[in-house]
């Protein structure tokens, strides 16, 4: 929990800069305790944010939470929708998904099972205009939508030079 309280405090430290995104998750599934949970990374080549560098950790604590608590799950998806002027970076799984009452109190800090800062991730993703919210059912699984503003997204060639 101290090394984890850490992080948070090197939120706005370091100045937001481009992150490609699939190998943000490539690389965190190798690192993620996932079992034998699968993570398919339906994200384009070259596909970049314009963030915090901590954002590694908002793809690190979805795939983490989706695993401690998403029950049956089998499989974590990672993939995009509407790229035109906000993109939406979406993070969904097979789980049990998570009940309507908390859908929203599942990003305050202090809420939630373990450390209660595990989707406390608002921060992380403010700095540059990035909002996330929880879209899925109960029962069908969960499902993370991080809306990216345009001019703070890019794709292909252009993102190749970050």
């Amino acid at each position: 929990m101290i090394r984890f309280t850490k992080d948070y405090e090197e939120i706005g430290v370091n100045a937001p800069a481009w992150q490609d995104c699939r190998i943000l998750v490539d690389t965190t599934a190798k690192e993620a305790r996932l079992g034998k949970v699968v993570v398919k990374n339906d994200l384009p080549s070259c596909t970049a944010v314009f963030a915090d560098p901590l954002i590694v950790k908002v793809f690190y604590n979805l795939m983490d939470n989706a695993v401690r608590y998403g029950g049956k799950i089998t499989t974590i998806r990672f993939a995009v929708e509407n790229p035109v002027m906000t993109i939406s970076f979406v993070c969904e799984d097979d789980g049990e998904g998570i009940r309507a009452d908390e859908k929203e109190k599942i990003f305050e800090r202090g809420y939630g099972k373990n450390t209660g800062l595990g989707l406390y991730l608002p921060g992380i993703l403010d700095i540059t205009g990035i909002r996330i919210i929880e879209t899925g059912e109960p029962v069908k699984g969960a499902r993370f939508e991080m809306m990216v503003p345009k001019g703070m997204w890019r794709f292909g060639e252009i993102a190749r030079n970050i």
